[in-house]
């Protein structure tokens, strides 16, 4: 049996998301809505709780009220019981200066860790989807004797470009980190495949803050986790490596075994909703054994309406969240968020629609993300005249998805 510790997650939520503008002109990344009732940040939240740990200070910078909001009103824990979900806005506590990066974001809350005297710190992102329980990564940590642990997940080897990759080395130790490389070495038992960084870390606390002081003093660095400390734990020699593919989650699917999605751009956010819309998606939200909390909205549930003509408001392969009401419209292949109300003769397709959309009558919606309180009026179009979409300052992909900002009134031509 591994003693217990005293275990503190940090959450990294001061992501600004510039790819996933304009979603992200008013809010920060880990506030998007995402599945029609969460937002990002809910998700690495709900693994830590049901995880097991209880006490997580979330550290947020840019555009960050609607996030602090919606954590101090959704992640209320008990004070009696000392556990905790606590946003921590930007702080100079060391100088004149913002959050410089991640490593500098923790350093800047050193205090507030240091009230805790925790023994080891879980450091997560906060805008990735995926369920992982985070105590087997403590687990792993703890029987290693290293200082610090890197999450890692298989990834395509043509992908290498985009993340941070662990060369494996003997007893789980990383021989090596590099920063995206161009052609790095397949894994010895998948030649096509590297294990890439997750941006989750489990840390000996003091080993950490030692590092990230010594990291606060250099001149050579960008502060960050990934491109900095983990570097400095390779080079020590005390860093070793977790693969997601050990994690095992209660009640998960075959399908939905070790999905991990970096939603960071339009078309992956738009790809990650797509997924959910399958009849068995990887992804499943419904896994009552590990769920993923959000709050009560209070609103009623979800109403299909037929309209006085007989028009029947129907939706299929669709999420439709509480509080919507559809009447005599047709929603297929797409997610509603809640207290969304899409009238007569309207037809909303492959779409994401955010929450207290109106969609007015004889309008069509095709392959569009609308972001709250977007007006469609009578008979406007979004998504299917791109040229149109254009001219009215709406984001098009390459991929030909069309972004309504917040609180857009989209007019008929």
């Amino acid at each position: 049996m591994i003693e217990k510790r005293n275990v503190l997650a940090v959450v990294l939520a001061g992501g600004r998301g510039q790819r996933l503008a304009p979603l992200t002109d008013i809010r920060s990344k880990p506030a998007v809505p995402f599945a029609g009732t969460y937002r990002l940040v809910d998700f690495p939240l709900s693994n830590l709780i049901n995880s097991g740990y209880s006490k997580i200070i979330v550290l947020t910078q840019y555009k960050s009220h609607s996030l602090n909001k919606h954590i101090s009103t959704n992640f209320a824990m008990s004070k009696l019981l000392g556990t905790f979900v606590t946003p921590v806005p930007a702080q100079q506590t060391h100088g004149e200066h913002w959050y410089r990066g991640s490593a500098d974001a923790i350093y800047q809350s050193k205090s507030i860790i240091d009230d805790e005297r925790p023994d080891i710190i879980v450091v997560v992102g906060a805008d990735h989807v995926y369920r992982m329980d985070f105590a087997q990564m403590v687990q792993s940590h703890i029987k290693s004797g290293l200082e610090f642990t890197v999450a890692g997940i298989r990834q395509e080897k043509a992908l290498s470009k985009e993340f941070g990759i662990i060369t494996p080395g003997e007893n789980n130790k990383i021989k090596e980190f590099l920063e995206k490389p161009e052609n790095p070495v397949g894994l010895p038992d998948s030649p096509d495949e590297v294990l890439a960084s997750m941006g989750n870390y489990v840390a000996n606390a003091d080993a950490l803050l030692e590092a990230i002081g010594d990291d606060t003093k250099s001149e050579d660095t960008t502060h960050d986790m990934g491109g900095d400390i983990v570097p400095y734990f390779v080079k020590k020699g005390t860093a070793g490596y977790y693969d997601f593919k050990e994690n095992k989650i209660p009640g998960q699917s075959p399908e939905a075994v070790h999905y991990w999605r970096d939603v960071g751009t339009l078309d992956a956010f738009y790809d990650s909703h797509m997924d959910l819309n399958s009849p068995n998606p990887e992804f499943d939200l419904y896994n009552r054994s590990w769920p993923i909390f959000a709050g009560n909205s209070n609103l009623p549930p979800a109403k299909f309406v037929h309209n006085y003509e007989g028009r029947r408001g129907v939706a299929f392969r669709s999420l439709v969240s509480p509080g919507t009401i559809i009447s005599g419209a047709e929603v297929s292949n797409s997610i509603v968020g809640v207290n969304v109300k899409i009238n007569s003769w309207s037809t909303v397709c492959s779409s994401i629609v955010f929450s207290d959309v109106v969609i007015m009558r004889h309008a069509r919606v095709n392959k569009a993300i609308l972001d709250r309180d977007v007006l469609v009026e009578e008979g406007a179009t979004v998504g299917v005249d791109k040229q149109l979409d254009l001219s009215r300052g709406f984001t098009v992909t390459d991929s030909g998805i069309t972004v309504v900002p917040r609180g857009f009134r989209v007019k008929a031509v």
